[in-house]
């Protein structure tokens, strides 16, 4: 894909992952085989350590199944388990020992670099936020969401975090998803986009018009307004909007993608020549399906915080694990969050310095009158 570089991870040798085993769809042991994969995969020495928290007594027999003795490898018993019918204050409240809670608290506490979760993702944002804290400068962290297009993968940002957003939200997005572009997907200068009804820089609501003021004024490859059509036609490589829009936009091509192929099958198969048709694009379908499978992006990391925090789908298969657990390594060994931090502290400083003088003289105006 144009744009991409090769990326040279920055040394990191003490790399520690947190992974919640408790949350999923698919039970425990489907992501302690995740996990076991993880470790087994080539490049692995670049982990120092996995705590896999939760019962112990489900975690130990698929330990043994594997043949796992792995020395970094340590169990963390959490008694209880925030399911996805739990409201995710409420229950983070009642359940004090749930395995999220527990993992989270392992990289507030320093034993830890990154926690990985396919639980409640109401209570992984609402666990590592309250327990970790957004980073200096950044208001409220985001969800990154990846998303396969045909000629390349774009970042959505803020996939589902934070409903409600001010334009300096939305402008720590911009900065956040071009920095995780940069890195862990290797686009050189990402294009970055603000997702709204049109292209023009006077179409938007509130919301998008003062967010778009202010990603002119940062040091980000800003191409504008970006609409719906524009994702999918390699236009853009980060597209910013508030998590309300973000999640909608995420689940609709979710299920396009599943109902596309189930048509497509469904098509393919009601005559004998569509089917000798099928049979010699097979090749094609699966690279397509390949594409978009969800489990070579293993999750959404959850950006802005005091850590590294990666929400993996709840229906995630131990290949989804697995890749999440890379793409995790990847971000503590490219320093994302030292950079985000840094990014961000330079952008507040811009932004409030080039607001100073409109301030000035809004308050001269004022006196004058």
């Amino acid at each position: 894909m144009e744009g991409r570089r090769r990326l040279v991870p920055a040394l990191f040798p003490f790399m520690r992952i947190v992974v919640d085993v408790m949350g999923g769809d698919h039970g425990s042991g489907v992501v302690v085989n995740g996990v076991v994969s993880a470790l087994r995969a080539e490049g692995n020495d670049r982990i120092r350590q996995v705590f896999l928290v939760g019962n112990e007594k489900e975690i130990h027999p698929v330990l043994a199944r594997h043949h796992c003795t792995d020395p970094r490898v340590e169990v963390v018993h959490a008694s209880e388990v925030l399911t996805m019918e739990d409201k995710p204050v409420e229950g983070l409240r009642r359940k004090r020992d749930c395995s999220i809670v527990r993992a989270v608290e392992l990289v507030k506490d320093g034993k830890a670099d990154a926690v990985i979760s396919p639980g409640n993702t109401g209570g992984v944002v609402a666990a590592a936020t309250l327990k970790l804290r957004p980073l200096p400068g950044v208001d409220r962290p985001g969800i990154a969401a990846v998303i396969p297009a045909p000629d390349n993968d774009f970042v959505l940002l803020d996939a589902g975090a934070n409903i409600e957003c001010r334009p300096r939200h939305l402008l720590h997005y911009a900065i956040m998803g071009s920095l995780y572009s940069q890195h862990i997907l290797g686009y050189k200068r990402p294009r970055v986009g603000l997702l709204s009804v049109g292209t023009e820089d006077v179409k938007g609501n509130d919301l998008t018009l003062e967010a778009f003021k202010l990603c002119k004024l940062v040091d980000i490859n800003f191409i504008g307004n970006v609409e719906g059509h524009d994702l999918f036609a390699n236009r853009v490589d980060v597209v910013v909007c508030d998590g309300f829009v973000g999640n909608i936009v995420l689940k609709t091509c979710e299920s396009l993608a599943k109902g596309f192929f189930s048509w497509l099958k469904r098509e393919l198969t009601k005559a004998p020549h569509r089917a000798i048709g099928a049979f010699l694009a097979q090749a094609a379908f699966r690279t397509i399906k390949r594409r978009v499978d969800p489990d070579n992006i293993g999750g959404a990391p959850l950006l802005g915080l005091n850590g590294t925090v990666m929400i993996a789908h709840g229906s995630s298969s131990d290949r989804a694990i697995m890749n999440a657990i890379r793409i995790t390594s990847e971000a503590i060994s490219h320093h994302l969050v030292e950079h985000i931090q840094q990014d961000i502290a330079e952008a507040n400083q811009r932004v409030e310095a080039m607001s100073a003088p409109s301030r000035g003289a809004a308050v001269a105006a004022l006196a004058s009158s």
